[in-house]
């Protein structure tokens, strides 16, 4: 059996916002009816979470549709818990996929960091607007991703592993230092 790796080993670009690929992270996607006491008692049980809002990440769980959720995890635990959440739902009209290894994790770090995306994607990022938690399902440049913001300067930003060297090479160039709008500066 040969080891899971990341698809690209934790690469990093430094520019007026720092680039990181994340390495290994497990996801599971849960589709079912969100509001169903057994679907948020799984959730609660697989991570420690609540379902999150419409539009929102908890932490360690995103709403990416009226009936979809993706749960992060570490990667080493995916498996089990994917396996323990439709146990849980058996009963249920649900279905729960471990996709871990389908998906690739950047990190967009620093006080440029909204700025990066916006010139990536059709998404107002002020901070008056796209607000700690939230969480979008967009386009990248040419590439489908989901992206939340973890703070003020920090977004993470998911995509398909095959589109991984494309997104990772369109943030960096957009970080490079030289190419600052600089439309979010106070």
């Amino acid at each position: 059996m040969s080891n899971a790796v990341s698809v690209l080993k934790g690469v990093s670009s430094v520019g007026f916002a720092t680039v990181t690929e994340m390495g290994l992270r497990g996801m599971i996607t849960l589709r079912g009816d969100l509001s169903s006491a057994k679907v948020a008692g799984a959730v609660k049980a697989a991570v420690g979470a609540d379902v999150p809002a419409p539009r929102m990440c908890n932490g360690d769980v995103a709403w990416m549709s009226p009936d979809e959720l993706l749960i992060m995890l570490p990667y080493e635990e995916a498996v089990k818990v994917t396996s323990n959440i439709a146990q849980a739902l058996a009963a249920e009209h649900a279905l729960a996929v471990n996709v871990s290894d389908a998906r690739a994790v950047f990190a967009i770090e620093g006080e440029g960091a909204r700025e990066v995306l916006a010139k990536l994607s059709p998404v107002d990022l002020s901070q008056e607007v796209f607000t700690i938690g939230m969480f979008r399902r967009t386009r990248l440049a040419q590439a489908a991703v989901a992206f939340w913001a973890r703070g003020e300067t920090r977004f993470e930003l998911i995509c398909f592993r095959s589109e991984a060297q494309y997104v990772f090479d369109v943030l960096s160039m957009s970080a490079s230092s030289g190419s600052e709008v600089d439309f979010f500066k106070h």
